[in-house]
């Protein structure tokens, strides 16, 4: 077995340390050169030919900056496609696009977007070799006698026209000028302006600056913008993020549009619209920021559920301890159980936009899902519900804690994550660590400044916080955002678990449909028009309430064989037509 030694730049602090790797490694006693120190940055360089991988540096590191990871043989240099340099993240293996659309799957940080980049020709792969400038010619020579071969080929010669549409489109303000409309129509080459504009509800932007925009609307601008280019293969990374549902399934029937005449490569983590788009799928494996692994394409469904089984057949690799099954079960009655919160009709009016939301009772123990379109007031209720405002009319009944997780989360805090936690519990007891510090991988993350934290560290992180407070009832405003899929189902098990432990109930606002479907026991459907007016409806059955919510998304469900995951029904197939017409949009019993 070899192994990989993994240094993180931005964690390692040598001038905060006392060399604990150098001081402590047993190759470097024995007069070894394990582990030298780099003159340029003064961070140390870790032999991987010469680590017995004792593990010592790793647990002696104050930053935990430090991984020492065993590979399987299979995993030689020589099946490197690129590293991002010495003791960094390296990439094993590319996918080969095919007609359609071929989707990637896999945790974050595990070489998704890299893959992206390399096939788009933002980024020559390096095979390894860093000591030169990576060469195309190499990149050829290395995938002789494939179709990859014949792709870099075309893509040198510049024979293939790659769009690609990035992961992060919050940077589009920095680097565009010029309102939407003018960029939308300066990129058109397609003349589907007036379509792709319609279809992605986008009308009412045309006439703002980029820095003007939401995540959502800069998302959809960014669709728009790949859309209308003419292209032989287009890259869409993560296009689902800052969406609503109805968002999500207009963009996904964009997409489609464009795979039926050509190549369409997509990272997305939101699974039901995975499913929905994609004919292949690449499972992803390794450990996030280390390395990645590309596996070989399989069908969509077997695709998605041998990833939550967790086990790789073909390749023999457990990714996942236990596999994750969606309970195809009657959703929990807690009619028999306390009552928490007891309120009449809410109304409330800000500015332009009325509010209506019908009264309900709510019960210890249970997880209320919230589902609907942006700009229809779910927030809105729910800091009505904390306490945060307070409504026109109606009345909140009951005397209890709350906690609330918002949308948008600060990063004004200055401190460590440890100390912004230790502030709210005792985050050394058992019952801490293994329910939510654990689970939530946040071991690695204690040490780290609040202000330095990524989206996916910081949304698990305010997850953590709010989870943290004693409290008898959590308001939890879209928890999914920037995690994996890994992360969104672990995050729901977190969620379900703490909701039994404390007796509590739980909000959750989310629009990753697979997610609330995995959480809930009950949901409130909101209705409406964004920025206008909102309608929420009383606490509903799950069926009653997914039912609803459906109807108003026109799509219908079917359970997976296999996982009982929902998946979504090909729109106008015998099965979609047959639930419509006796209006079962969740899904029926077979």
């Amino acid at each position: 077995m070899s192994r990989l030694g993994i240094l993180d730049h931005d964690r390692c602090q040598p001038r905060r340390c006392s060399m604990e790797c150098l001081k402590y490694c047993p190759g470097v006693r024995m007069e070894e050169e394990t582990i030298v120190i780099d003159e340029d940055s003064g961070k140390p360089i870790i032999s991987e030919e010469l680590c017995s991988g004792c593990g010592i540096c790793t647990k002696r590191c104050p930053f935990q900056a430090i991984k020492i990871i065993g590979l399987p043989k299979e995993l030689s240099d020589e099946k490197i496609v690129h590293s991002y340099g010495k003791n960094r993240f390296r990439l094993y293996g590319l996918i080969t696009p095919r007609d359609g659309v071929t989707g990637l799957l896999g945790p974050n940080g595990v070489g998704k977007s890299t893959i992206i980049k390399i096939l788009s020709g933002e980024l020559i792969p390096n095979l390894n070799n860093l000591s030169k400038a990576p060469d195309f010619s190499k990149v050829l020579d290395y995938f002789s006698g494939t179709e990859l071969q014949n792709y870099f080929e075309k893509l040198r010669q510049k024979g293939i026209k790659p769009i690609h549409k990035p992961q992060y489109i919050d940077i589009l303000p920095k680097v565009v000028k010029g309102n939407v409309s003018e960029l939308l129509k300066r990129v058109d080459e397609t003349g589907n302006f007036e379509k792709i504009v319609k279809a992605l509800e986008i009308e009412n932007v045309l006439d703002r600056s980029f820095d003007q925009l939401s995540g959502g609307e800069l998302q959809r601008v960014a669709i728009a913008a790949a859309a209308l280019r003419e292209g032989d293969i287009y890259y869409f990374d993560e296009p689902t993020s800052w969406l609503d549902v109805k968002q999500r399934f207009s963009a996904a029937k964009v997409i489609r549009e464009i795979a039926e005449k050509k190549k369409v490569v997509l990272v997305e983590h939101d699974l039901i619209v995975l499913d929905y788009l994609s004919d292949y799928i690449h499972i992803l494996y390794g450990v996030p920021a280390a390395y990645g692994v590309s596996t070989h394409p399989r069908g969509t469904r077997v695709g998605i559920n041998t990833y939550l089984d967790g086990f790789l057949k073909e390749e023999n690799i457990r990714v996942r301890k236990t596999p994750i099954i969606f309970e195809n079960r009657p959703p929990q009655d807690n009619s028999n159980r306390p009552i928490l919160l007891d309120y009449t009709d809410i109304k409330k009016t800000q500015g332009n936009f009325s509010l209506s939301v019908s009264g309900g009772q709510i019960y210890q123990g249970e997880v209320v899902g919230i589902l609907g379109p942006n700009g229809i007031g779910k927030t809105t209720f729910v800091k009505t519900l904390s306490g945060i405002t307070n409504p026109d009319f109606g009345e909140i009944v009951g005397d209890i804690k709350v906690a609330y997780k918002p949308q948008y989360i600060g990063t004004d805090y200055l401190g460590t994550v440890e100390e912004l936690l230790s502030e709210i519990t005792n985050i050394n007891s058992s019952f801490y660590k293994s329910e939510i510090i654990k689970p939530l991988s946040l071991e690695n993350l204690l040490e780290s400044e609040v202000k330095d934290l990524s989206g996916g560290e910081l949304q698990r992180v305010a997850i953590a916080t709010c989870l943290s407070h004693d409290a008898d009832l959590y308001l939890i405003d879209e928890p999914s955002a920037f995690l994996d899929v890994e992360q969104r189902l672990t995050t729901s098990r977190v969620i379900r678990r703490m909701a039994d432990e404390k007796d509590a109930a739980m909000f959750v606002v989310d629009h990753d449909i697979l997610f609330q479907d995995y959480i809930s026991d009950r949901f409130i459907v909101f209705s409406g028009v964004s920025g206008i007016n909102g309608t929420g409806s009383a606490p509903l059955k799950k069926r009653e309430g997914a039912n609803k919510f459906l109807k108003e998304m026109n799509i219908t469900f079917r359970r997976d064989l296999d996982t009982k995951r929902p998946r979504i029904n090909k729109e106008g197939s015998q099965r979609d037509t047959y639930q419509r017409e006796i209006g079962e949009y969740y899904y029926i019993d077979e």
